[in-house]
């Protein structure tokens, strides 16, 4: 195993710039082109709908359990060739009062990630995405222009390492508190990457999620808006010296390249396997990179 302190900084889940290197000496074309934003023009349901007059109505209609979607945007131009990311994010967010404020609890259980190569791929366990543990947050809600809006402020969680989540990702390989938090006997959390056929690794990484939402709900009861992210992610060690490489990975400013989708639902769908067996039927499709204009 092969520890080496590379720092990388900027996303929600996981982030691909640690393999810049292979894709620029295994793909010779450029990064294919992000899709049109937004990405979706989700349905809000009728205007002529009832909707809550004062904080308190809001509050009730907000609280509940909602099947939860959202895909991040990443870009990292200090490449050779910029490289392009979404995450697309599966779990569930509950609502509930409590002492009259209203708390918003999350919790993640799959992970999908695409590329802007097309023979490249990264690949993390749902068990390591399940590790994920977004604290429970009071949230802000307010009413704007006719609609009531939540905030979600950032609450810092750690992922792959013990500690306080208020500080700075620690950068010491051989840190005591490094966890193995997807059991595989490895410290941290590892992703397997893979470009085409010539080439399998893994990398094992600690993470400091940093993210809030911002919400709209709409007449027809569902929540929508968009994720910002300023995640901290250490790479721990590889499988492969290779695999070691420094990024910047950011998050793309276009709003609408990161949207979330709440839809409420029955509190007896609680798994994975529950939710993805219905994803088609609640979930719009996953966004795709499209082919570069000439």
């Amino acid at each position: 195993m092969i520890f080496e302190m590379n720092t990388i900084k900027g996303s929600r889940l996981f982030r691909t710039g640690f393999v810049a290197l292979l894709f620029i000496l295994y793909s010779c074309s450029g990064p294919l082109d992000w899709p049109e934003s937004p990405l979706y023009v989700f349905d809000k349901g009728e205007s002529d709908t009832p909707f809550p007059e004062d904080r308190e109505s809001a509050m009730k209609e907000i609280a509940g359990h909602y099947l939860h979607y959202d895909v991040v945007a990443y870009e990292d131009t200090t490449t050779r060739t910029t490289m392009r990311t979404f995450i697309i994010s599966y779990g569930f967010t509950d609502f509930y009062i409590e002492d009259g404020r209203l708390m918003q609890s999350d919790r993640f259980v799959h992970a999908e990630q695409k590329l802007s190569r097309n023979n490249a791929g990264s690949v993390i366990s749902d068990k390591a995405v399940q590790a994920i543990k977004p604290r429970i947050q009071e949230v802000q809600l307010f009413r704007e222009n006719g609609a009531w809006h939540i905030y979600r402020p950032q609450t810092p969680s750690l992922l792959g390492i013990e500690g306080d989540p208020n500080k700075p990702l620690s950068t010491d390989p051989l840190d005591p508190n490094l966890t193995d938090p997807d059991n595989d006997g490895h410290p941290g959390v590892t992703v397997h990457i893979s470009v085409g056929k010539f080439f399998n690794g893994e990398i094992y990484i600690t993470r400091r999620e940093i993210f809030s939402n911002h919400l709209t709900l709409n007449n027809n009861g569902t929540l929508t808006g968009y994720v910002t992210d300023e995640s901290e992610q250490f790479v721990i060690g590889a499988s492969k010296k290779l695999l070691n490489q420094e990024s910047n990975n950011v998050q793309h400013p276009d709003k609408g390249l990161s949207p979330v989708l709440l839809v409420k639902a029955d509190p007896e769908i609680d798994t994975a396997e529950e939710l993805m067996k219905i994803r088609d039927e609640v979930f719009p499709p996953e966004p795709d990179f499209r082919q570069t204009k000439k």
